[in-house]
């Protein structure tokens, strides 16, 4: 498909979505269906033979579950759709949150059978943070006790949505042949298999389905006259809505997030996909539906709107880095407002430098069709900008603004990593920082005590992934340690201490003295810091120094040397010498008063505590029980759907090594599980110990 000009794509016509959904409810057939039903590929790929074009890494091809969430273009029905396939796995989440931030739209997908999982709500969530309109596709219809009314009420009472079905199943399992669109009062057809693009026929409804038909479609007209104004009165005096009014109603009330529309099919025989992307094009936003996108400016602090059009200032925000073994370093954006043009400059206004914009291109999965230039609205990716990272704005340099960045989950778990031989080392090093750059949820840092390197993420899967990618991408064979809980440390009472460094070296010696006080802050809140020195007491200059000193002693807190979290820190008084002091000496200053007061406003450890769903036969439910009970769960709820039962529990992190196999083993394998982190809990004094020990 030739790349449109800028100027060319009608903004009112292009879509930007993406496909989430728990892990394995179907979100890559989907997206690769779509691609063959655009003509964007002329053979389907499957996920089960490792052929899929959107999960391209290997690692994905033989785990058969998405890590990175491609992006891709196709066109429908004279619309442009910009499709990003995100993952399912709750150890990518990231990869969902930043692609959510730069959509306007989500397909969420769900399994006929299971309905609402745990990482739906996870996503769903996500989803409801950045007010991303939706359509929901009840996928797997085709399958062994697929029942769209289920999943349709899981949708409503555990994700307190509200779903309207627009499509009714004609049959279900191996009966399943069609769908009935409500609106139009026709039916559609489906054979089973992949048939030419388009290959379905429509028809009148067949009679043994009249009746559920059109109860269905009464309750579909009166939901949706319900959510919105201009409809409810005509439907309230008794006058039947036009296909046209039913359309635009409930396009309205989905982008006012008021409602979901939900069609059906069965991604993995094509039978509904062709529907679904009429429902996207019909009710999911363009970039004009969106609300401007605010930014402030990094001169005044004030905000500023940003309208999507081609001639207003360009903003644009990075939301993922790549890095491509034939081009280097490729930075996703997405496009606000204004335009991009290959060759030209930019300026990152969350670093304030220039950056030049080499060559723009267009990604269909990881193949790329080069573009001359780009708009707002639209998603594409750049080379040649060395210093733009997730979540930075690029923008007109005559008119700068800052768009909100993307906030991700701090890591909960890290190994040791060192390379196979010494001579590795650099090469391991290199790898590390670009994976880092790419995945901001991966964290590295050096150990000084130990001199090991220390790699963090979210979970064992997480960083199993990496270390494989170090392995094939970089070439590099590395040894791993034990896995790690990333404890954090924090305070429980207010504290007063006093920093003071001096030293006199003949000549010109040093000087920094700072008074001060910290308290513990919110939960979630994170590191404040304030000056509230009076008379000149600690000049102007020496403040940011001093915050420094304390923000370096908080990466290694007093009691088991864990990053310090939910901390005010106050500085109010000290003294300084005209010739003596320093930078320098106010930044150690800052550190040892830091330290200090930490002594005195009893320390404590937290610990990660996961929030787990353990999905159950019935027969098994003692022994899943009993197992959390012994790794110090906290049942929150349980559940039974027919003999399945669903147990949420909160279980701290460290107890939860290797709970795979246990469950696996308890349950004959029949049991499932998805944890994801909840938060942070005091360590009970025995533990605290222990871990003090072990760091000690």
């Amino acid at each position: 498909m030739p790349s449109e000009t800028a100027a060319a794509l009608d903004l009112g016509k292009v879509r930007n979505i993406g496909f989430i959904a728990h892990i394995d409810a179907g979100k890559t057939t989907v997206s690769e269906r779509v691609l063959f039903f655009t003509g964007r590929t002329y053979k389907v790929g499957e996920v089960h033979e490792g052929t899929a074009v959107m999960d391209w890494m290997p690692q994905e091809r033989e785990r058969g579950i998405t890590i990175t969430s491609a992006a891709t273009r196709a066109s429908w029905k004279d619309h442009t759709i910009n499709i990003i396939d995100t993952p399912g796995h709750v150890d990518f989440t990231a990869e969902v949150e930043r692609s959510l931030r730069v959509l306007d739209g989500g397909v969420v997908v769900f399994d006929a059978v299971a309905g609402v999982q745990p990482q739906s709500e996870t996503v769903w969530r996500q989803a409801d943070k950045y007010k991303v309109p939706r359509i929901c596709f009840i996928n797997k219809m085709d399958r062994l006790q697929a029942n769209f009314e289920r999943a349709v009420d899981s949708i409503r009472h555990r994700l307190r949505a509200k779903p309207i079905p627009i499509q009714l199943p004609m049959g279900a399992e191996d009966q399943f042949k069609g769908v009935i669109d409500l609106i139009e009062q026709k039916a559609y057809f489906f054979e089973r298999g992949v048939k030419e693009p388009g290959a379905m026929r429509d028809g009148p409804i067949p009679a043994e389905y009249a009746d559920q038909a059109a109860q269905a479609r009464d309750e579909m007209v009166e939901r949706v006259a319900e959510n919105d104004d201009q409809l409810i009165e005509k439907y309230l005096g008794g006058e039947p809505l036009t296909v046209d009014e039913l359309r635009h109603g409930l396009r309205r009330a989905t982008l006012g997030n008021k409602v979901v529309p939900v069609v059906c099919g069965a991604a993995l025989q094509s039978m509904g996909i062709q529907l679904m992307l009429d429902a996207v094009t019909a009710f999911l936003p363009s970039p004009l539906d969106v609300e401007a996108v605010q930014g402030t400016d990094p001169a005044t602090g004030e905000q500023i709107a940003r309208k999507p059009g081609r001639e207003e200032p360009l903003a644009a925000l990075a939301f993922k880095i790549v890095t491509d073994p034939y081009v280097g370093r490729l930075v996703y954006f997405r496009v606000y407002s204004g335009t991009l043009t290959a060759g030209t400059a930019v300026y990152n206004t969350s670093k304030g430098v220039r950056e030049r914009v080499g060559r723009i291109v267009l990604m269909h999965a990881n193949h790329r069709e080069e573009a001359q230039q780009v708009g707002a609205g639209e998603i594409a990716a750049a080379i040649g900008l060395k210093n733009t990272f997730t979540g930075e704005t690029i923008c007109d340099e005559k008119q700068p603004v800052i768009l909100e960045t993307i906030k991700f989950a701090e890591p909960v778990i890290s190994v040791a990593v060192e390379p196979a031989t010494r001579s590795e080392q650099d090469k391991l090093t290199d790898a590390l920082i670009k994976l880092a750059e790419e995945d901001p949820t991966f964290r590295v840092r050096h150990d000084q005590e130990t001199g090991e390197t220390i790699i963090a993420g979210m979970g064992e899967l997480h960083l199993e992934i990496i270390v494989d990618r170090i392995k094939r991408e970089f070439g590099v064979e590395a040894k791993v340690g034990k896995p790690q809980v990333s404890y954090r440390e924090a305070i429980t009472r207010k504290a007063r201490a006093e920093g003071r460094f001096v030293r006199q070296t003949g000549g010109r010696g040093q000087y920094g003295h700072v008074v001060l006080e910290i308290e513990p802050n919110e939960p979630g809140k994170g590191f404040t810091f304030e000056n509230k020195t009076v008379g000149g007491s600690v000049p102007k200059e020496f403040v940011n120094p001093t915050q420094k000193g304390v923000e370096e002693a908080l990466q290694t807190g007093v009691v088991a040397g864990y990053p310090v979290v939910d901390i005010k820190v106050t500085l109010v008084d000290g003294s300084f010498h005209p010739v003596d002091s320093n930078e320098m000496a106010f930044k150690i200053a800052g550190s040892m008063g830091l330290k200090a007061a930490m002594q005195q406003a009893a320390p404590i450890l937290l610990e990660p505590v996961m929030v787990l769903q353990v999905i159950t036969p019935g027969q098994y439910l003692g022994d899943v029980l009993g197992d959390l009970s012994s790794r110090r769960g906290r049942i929150r709820s349980m559940e039974g759907q027919g003999d399945t039962q669903v147990v949420e529990a909160d279980v701290p992190l460290v107890e939860m090594f290797g709970y795979a196999t246990d469950l696996r083993s308890k349950t004959q394998g029949r049991a499932t599980y998805t944890m994801e982190f909840g938060r942070y809990e005091q360590v009970s004094a025995a533990l605290a110990q222990t871990v003090t020990k072990r760091t000690a």
